[in-house]
């Protein structure tokens, strides 16, 4: 599928992966993420073979391609390949997607040679994958603090969805703001740095990082031991340490979520209890949902606003137009002319939105007219729209 997007767009475009290549340095940080995890890859794949061990080779290589490459530089960048010129930032995309699939190919030919041997040929023209050099990493490629930041926003983005699922929230459909407490001072930094990321995937408004000091949305927390670890350490001792656990105070619960770790004065002698010995969850707000993950806490504000909920249909809208063209057998490019038959439910967010669709459909025109005949139907579950689309 990775391919697939890959030659559909650089066939478009022209791309022969003879351009100057620009710099690392200069290519957006998703760019610089995706090529040092890639080098981070080679340097683990080799290890792998080397100690022979091909299940963890191909399971590192698999986790790479669906989780990072495919699921989330890929879905993140698709703007990026979309009509336009061919500028720096487009041929950064380009020649970072190249590079990764063009290694990737490499990386699993010893285990899946035919299909590598095939990647590789149609990338490149050359007679065979098998016939290259194995690739090696680059070390002063491999940016640790890059790739930190990114696990925090695909862990965020996560768990945001997770509780959009839980509130029956389509990530089409905008809502207002998520919060995320910072434990400490590293993750504030990497939460800011991540937020207008995060934002985009999940389709929220605001991110507020805050810390226990301004926190806005005053959450909740409670901690209860967790018996299987504290058993294990401390034996006859985990009943005291339990009663202790259990009358933890917000302050307490801040500080073991910010150390990861505490020291507990208990009348047997003193005891660290780790982070690892508790479990520690926030309880829902009014209006919100919340979600603990690690040191990791998250809430959803879930109220959907007139405003938010115009947008969610005009976001809806968009997709449906979309389907259509595709069913249409229209080329990628191809300028259309939409009509819409009116109805109360939809007319104030076309209105609103027309802009924003008519850029994301390659639309020159959307007209609402009063009735239309032989038009395509969309049930939006609670209305029925009538839609033509003309090349």
């Amino acid at each position: 599928n990775t391919y697939s997007f890959f030659a559909l767009y650089a066939n478009v475009d022209g791309f022969t992966t003879e351009e100057p290549q620009v710099e690392i340095s200069k290519r957006p940080e998703i760019d610089r993420w995706i090529i040092s995890l890639l080098n981070s890859l080679i340097k683990s794949v080799d290890e792998a073979y080397a100690s022979y061990e091909p299940t963890k080779a191909g399971r590192l290589i698999a986790d790479f391609v669906g989780d990072n490459l495919s699921n989330w530089y890929v879905r993140l960048n698709r703007k990026r390949f979309w009509g336009g010129e061919m500028n720096e930032d487009k041929l950064s995309a380009y020649q970072t997607l190249y590079t990764c699939l063009i290694e990737i190919s490499k990386l699993m030919a010893p285990i899946a040679p035919f299909y590598a041997d095939k990647l590789y040929r149609d990338l490149t023209g050359k007679e065979s994958v098998h016939l290259d050099l194995f690739p090696k990493y680059d070390l002063a490629l491999i940016d640790t603090y890059l790739e930190e930041c990114m696990a925090l926003a695909q862990q965020s983005s996560s768990m945001i969805l997770a509780l959009r699922r839980k509130a029956e929230k389509k990530v089409r459909q905008p809502l207002q703001r998520a919060v995320i407490p910072a434990p400490d001072n590293k993750m504030l930094n990497q939460l800011k740095y991540i937020a207008d990321l995060v934002k985009a995937e999940v389709n929220v408004k605001e991110l507020q990082v805050v810390t226990d000091e301004d926190n806005a949305v005053k959450l909740v927390k409670k901690i209860k031991p967790n018996f299987k670890t504290l058993g294990k350490k401390y034996g006859k001792q985990m009943k005291e340490i339990a009663s202790v656990v259990n009358a933890f105070s917000q302050d307490q619960i801040a500080e073991i979520e910010r150390l990861g770790q505490i020291l507990l004065p208990l009348e047997s002698g003193e005891v660290v209890v780790e982070i690892a010995d508790v479990e520690i969850a926030t309880e829902d707000m009014p209006g919100w949902l919340v979600a603990n993950e690690g040191t990791l806490t998250i809430a959803l504000d879930i109220e959907v606003t007139e405003s938010l909920r115009q947008e969610g249909i005009a976001r809806e809208l968009v997709n449906r137009i979309q389907n259509i063209r595709k069913s249409s057998g229209f080329e990628i490019t191809d300028k259309i002319a939409i009509e819409i038959e009116s109805n109360e439910e939809i007319n104030d967010a076309i209105n609103a939105f027309s802009q924003y669709i008519s850029s994301q459909v390659l639309a020159t025109s959307i007209t609402i007219v009063d009735s239309l005949a032989d038009a395509t139907e969309l049930d939006f579950e609670d209305f029925v729209v009538k839609v033509k689309v003309f090349k």
